[in-house]
């Protein structure tokens, strides 16, 4: 987007989306936004073994609008320069040369190919995140325990415990921490942990025109995520690195990487 009109227009938008369109994935169950005395209070320590949370990214549909990278700003205050999740566009020449960018982490969007001088025969759109993996290298790395797994399975950062010494971020293979440098803590994508267990979606979710993103309990046999991951073919990023990554692919080209 190229204007401020542009972007009221987007936040206006996603706001739309957030309040008719909030779908929860708690439990099989869909919750819409009205009275706080109608939200879920957060499960307790015995509740939370019956979840573990997974991410679906249908990268057919992604159409690299920016919608999920502008929300989850909104929504979780992240720093300028920084993202929690951003969206890479992969072009491919007629020489079979790969082209990747991710302008401002896609914020505004896609402009021009950034290819100009040969022709473009593929390209495609990937959207990025914490992988919250069952192997975590950021967990595994850090010298005080301030990264860490829920019970649900989601990998977190104790702020109050943080010390900014960045070994996780240069652990993550996959490039989704940064240090918050106004707080002097690392952070990162945390699925939205404080709307997910008041059976709301993560704001990407919600934001996305296209649905092309999806979270849920793989714990539950009946949960939309299983479902798809049952039905259609997925691939992990970096499946080498042996992390067991909770983040799963739909479409993804053999490019990415």
């Amino acid at each position: 987007m190229s204007s401020e009109a542009e972007r009221t227009s987007s936040r206006r938008r996603f706001l739309q989306y957030a309040l008719y369109g909030a779908g929860g994935l708690c439990v099989g169950s869909v919750t819409v936004l009205g009275n706080p005395e109608d939200v879920p209070q957060v499960p307790s320590i015995e509740d939370l073994h019956a979840f573990e949370w997974g991410f679906l990214v249908d990268t057919t549909r992604c159409i690299g609008c920016g919608s999920c990278v502008r929300a989850c700003k909104l929504e979780n205050h992240v720093p300028e320069t920084y993202f929690r999740t951003w969206v890479e566009r992969y072009e491919i020449d007629e020489d079979e040369t790969i082209t990747v960018d991710s302008p401002d982490g896609a914020l505004e969007s896609f402009k021009a190919n950034s290819v100009q001088t040969k022709k473009v025969v593929k390209a495609f759109f990937v959207p990025k995140l914490c992988n919250h993996c069952v192997n975590s290298a950021c967990t595994q790395v850090c010298p005080v325990g301030a990264s860490y797994h829920t019970p649900d399975g989601v990998v977190l950062v104790d702020q109050d415990h943080c010390v900014g010494c960045g070994y996780c971020v240069q652990a993550c293979p996959y490039g989704s921490r940064y240090i918050d440098h106004e707080k002097g803590v690392a952070d990162k994508c945390t699925l939205c942990y404080h709307r997910i267990h008041k059976g709301l979606s993560p704001a990407c979710v919600d934001a996305c025109p296209r649905e092309a993103r999806l979270h849920g309990n793989l714990k539950d046999p009946k949960s939309r995520i299983r479902a798809v991951l049952h039905e259609r073919r997925y691939s992990l990023l970096k499946p080498d690195m042996g992390t067991n990554p909770k983040c799963y692919y739909i479409g993804l080209d053999m490019e990415v990487k």
